[in-house]
């Protein structure tokens, strides 16, 4: 009976975070096109109208939209690079959807459900790439 110890990484655990990585780089890139696409929608309409109890605020959110386009771009490139497994590209991928979380948690009085979600899909992308060992496969 083969028993694994703290320094030999558990080889079911390790399939389902190479399996989750995959997966992270493909999501990672379908939040980057729809982050770029909430961006392009955000420069188009500028204006935000919210109606509160006794007040109507205004909110510009064109920098926001540019804040969303290039956040976007980078998501997409950093899981370009995630795919070839390199160690670059994961660090580089978990500090982008690091940003990523930071940018919708900023995000959140504007559409909060939406950035809810982002965040939620960005934890679970850093999650299976910082315990994925390719070397153990």
């Amino acid at each position: 009976m083969t028993h694994t110890t703290e320094t030999e990484p558990h080889p079911v655990r390790q399939g389902v975070a190479a399996g989750t990585s995959i997966a992270a780089a493909i999501l990672m890139s379908t939040v980057g096109v729809l982050s770029i696409f909430e961006g392009i929608s955000a420069v188009a309409e500028d204006d935000l109208y919210i109606v509160g109890a006794e007040y109507v605020f205004e909110f510009d959110t064109t920098a926001w939209g540019w804040i969303h386009i290039v956040l976007g771009i980078f998501l997409v490139v950093a899981a370009l690079a995630l795919m070839t497994g390199a160690t670059w590209a994961r660090i580089t991928a978990i500090c982008v959807a690091a940003v990523s979380i930071l940018g919708n948690f900023m995000w959140l009085p504007y559409y909060p459900a939406w950035s809810i979600l982002v965040i939620a899909l960005d934890v679970v992308v850093i999650w299976a790439i910082a315990t994925w060992k390719p070397e153990a496969i």
